[in-house]
């Protein structure tokens, strides 16, 4: 285990920052895998572009259309996962709200299934977000596929 060399406090394997005062350590210095990180023509980093690409879907299209991202890769495949996901769960939402309408049986599963799947989509959005933001192309199932066919045209 390293020490950090601002306050001498233990490290973990791979840490980037320290736990007790947050300084740099020297893992932060030496790129991560996955895509670089180099910033395009404005100074947003791919790894930042492509975390903010799941904001919204408003960040995402941006991202698509606008000139230095448009032609990277790595901010492409999550702006188009972040337009496929926003495409799901609308389909799902909307199919939930039709089976909410049936009595009883509808309304409980309404009830039950409509703030859950609004919960682990929060979670999923959070999840992808770390997971650009550390240079890392997580595919989610199904939706990662076609976004990474879509990023590599």
């Amino acid at each position: 285990m390293a020490n950090c060399a601002k306050c001498g406090a233990s490290l973990m394997e791979g840490a980037t920052f320290c736990g007790s005062c947050g300084a740099p350590t020297a893992a932060a210095a030496a790129p991560q895998g996955g895509a670089p990180s180099a910033s395009t023509s404005s100074g947003l980093a791919s790894n930042v572009a492509g975390a903010l690409a799941y904001f919204t879907i408003i960040p995402a299209i941006i991202f698509l259309v606008m000139e230095p991202y448009n032609k990277d890769r790595f901010v492409k495949f999550h702006a188009f996962q972040c337009l496929f996901l926003a495409a799901a769960s609308f389909v799902l939402f909307f199919a939930l709200s039709i089976v909410a309408v049936i009595p009883v049986i509808g309304w409980i599963i309404g009830l039950l299934l409509i703030p859950l799947l609004g919960l682990s989509l929060f979670v999923v959005v959070i999840f992808t977000m770390y997971k650009a933001y550390n240079n890392e192309k997580f595919m989610l199932p199904v939706i990662g596929k076609l976004a990474d066919q879509q990023a590599s045209k």
